[in-house]
């Protein structure tokens, strides 16, 4: 890897975390047309730079995580069973499924899919913006609990995290802003923890120069992800989640057809 391809995954990893869309998905496809190989270092590297994207959300969200109690249980709550089966799955992942390129590819197409089809059924439902909850206090515990299990599928590449928390919030009557906010915010435990342990198993095999490669993306990560948070607060108020889905296949084909 060189600086380029570091300021590319930087920036790929920083737009694309909090879209439903998946970061790693991206940043897989991104390596696939750089032509890096799946090494450790990178995979590490696509890790670590993820948790510079959660920073920037601690950075605009300090103030709701550590100064509200209740927000602060939810997300705890929320955390305990993405924290559980991550123990579980983690290592299946990093061996078989981090930088698998296949795997990726076909869960862009399906993930585009279902997120089409649940924007179709959810508009049936034609729920009334009083009946939906507006607010994350009232989110409640069984609902953080099943959030936070739901959002451990995002250890299949391509899946996406805020995807399956968005999803499953809505299912669950959450309003837009509500759920994608409360992503914002689980996104933070759970990152922290994947990035510390990857990190603690590894980082001792990198040089001098690879830490510095490590903080350049780092940086430009963190700046991009501001930027897409901003970004997706603005989309949601105005649009479904459809164009996601649309852009996930249409993504998905053209690797499949033409990126060999």
């Amino acid at each position: 890897m060189d600086i380029f391809n570091v300021l590319v995954l930087g920036i790929v990893e920083g737009f694309t975390e909090f879209l439903p869309i998946s970061s790693t998905g991206h940043m897989i496809l991104a390596s696939k047309l750089m032509g890096l190989e799946q090494t450790e270092f990178l995979k590490t590297f696509e890790l670590s730079v993820q948790f510079a994207a959660i920073l920037a959300v601690l950075v605009l969200y300090w103030k709701k995580l550590f100064c509200d109690a209740k927000t602060f249980k939810l997300v705890v709550l929320a955390f305990i069973p993405t924290g559980i089966i991550g123990l579980f799955i983690y290592k299946f992942v990093k061996t078989f499924l981090t930088g698998n390129y296949t795997a990726t590819i076909w869960s862009l197409l399906i993930g585009g899919i279902l997120i089409i089809l649940f924007e179709k059924m959810f508009a049936k439902k034609d729920l009334e913006p009083q009946k939906e909850i507006q607010e994350i206090d009232n989110i409640g515990n069984k609902r953080a609990l099943a959030l936070g299990a739901c959002q451990a599928l995002a250890g299949i590449p391509g899946v996406s995290r805020s995807a399956t928390t968005i999803i499953a919030g809505r299912l669950m009557n959450l309003s837009k802003k509500t759920i994608v906010e409360f992503s914002f915010l689980l996104a933070i435990p759970t990152m922290a923890a994947v990035t510390i342990w990857d990190l603690k198993n590894s980082l001792g095999a990198f040089s001098n120069a690879d830490l510095g490669l490590f903080a350049w993306g780092f940086l430009f990560s963190f700046v991009f992800a501001i930027i897409g948070i901003k970004f997706l607060l603005n989309f949601v108020q105005k649009h479904s989640f459809t164009a996601f889905g649309v852009y996930r296949i249409i993504l998905a084909l053209v690797f499949l057809l033409f990126v060999k």
